[in-house]
């Protein structure tokens, strides 16, 4: 019998990878997700808005746009600071703390929505996460989301990434995220209502090389593990990638697009 996982570690490591490299070079190209989510909800000016696990800011930016007190949260500072070098450079007053999405440092019910593009999907304790998420939630708000799905594109990176670098044995996916069924156990007991919608994400680089090249140097998960890998596992990887960027290209041979498929979630706080 495997031992059970350690959460706490694993979170250790996921900091690690999510610190090396750059996020920020492969965020600011997903700033359209952000803006449609806080569309979604319905925000609205003066509202108290927490951004969890924010990365460099995609929903942060997008709430502080619309006149709202954002406070901006990730557990890796690095990516903050890329946060606030944006909001700088677009004046707009947001705060930024590091904070665990599966502890968060704010009172019950401090926020009138709490939105998460790609970032809370990746808290190794799924349930304790959402708890989290309901909890600093006011009854009546809204926590809005946006969720890789499995079979999506991403949700298939991930796949080829665990055929060569297993997950820790009895650790969920976070592509359940993108899962509705999931979602409502997750959230149900304490939602009003839960909607979900279907979109697509396009990535657009020149080709599967330029992909995988700028993914390998800024995105902490896949830079992390072409480091780990011997060299005729990372040129299996390299391999295997090229593939399924290929397979799913809509460009042509001239140049990318992938279409990554994601559910964007509005739960309304019973």
């Amino acid at each position: 019998m495997n031992a059970p996982t350690d959460l706490n570690a694993l979170k250790n490591r996921q900091m690690t990878a999510w610190a090396s490299g750059d996020y920020a070079v492969i965020g600011t190209t997903l700033q359209v997700v952000g803006e449609t989510l806080a569309e979604a909800c319905n925000l609205l000016c003066d509202e108290r808005v927490l951004d969890v696990a924010a990365g460099n800011g995609n929903a942060t930016l997008a709430a502080a746009r619309r006149g709202c007190r954002v406070t901006s949260t990730d557990y890796v500072g690095a990516l903050l600071e890329r946060g606030k070098e944006r909001a700088h450079a677009d004046r707009l007053d947001v705060n930024f703390e590091i904070a665990d999405a599966e502890a968060l440092p704010y009172k019950d019910a401090d926020f009138d929505a709490v939105l998460s593009t790609f970032g809370v999907m990746f808290a190794p304790d799924q349930a304790r996460a959402a708890s989290e998420l309901l909890r600093v939630c006011r009854s009546g708000g809204r926590v809005g989301l946006a969720n890789w799905t499995p079979d999506g594109f991403i949700g298939q990176v991930f796949k080829t990434l665990g055929r060569f670098l297993p997950p820790p044995p009895g650790v969920q996916s976070p592509s359940l995220w993108g899962v509705e069924d999931h979602l409502r156990s997750l959230f149900g007991k304490d939602a009003a209502a839960i909607t979900v919608t279907p979109r697509v994400f396009n990535f657009r680089y020149r080709s599967a090389a330029h992909f995988i090249e700028v993914f390998r140097t800024w995105y902490g998960p896949l830079h992390k593990a072409f480091a780990a890998l011997p060299p005729d596992g990372a040129a299996a990887l390299e391999h295997d990638l090229t593939d399924l960027l290929n397979r799913l290209n809509r460009a042509g041979p001239a140049s990318l697009v992938v279409p990554s498929e994601y559910l964007e979630v509005v739960v309304a706080r019973r």
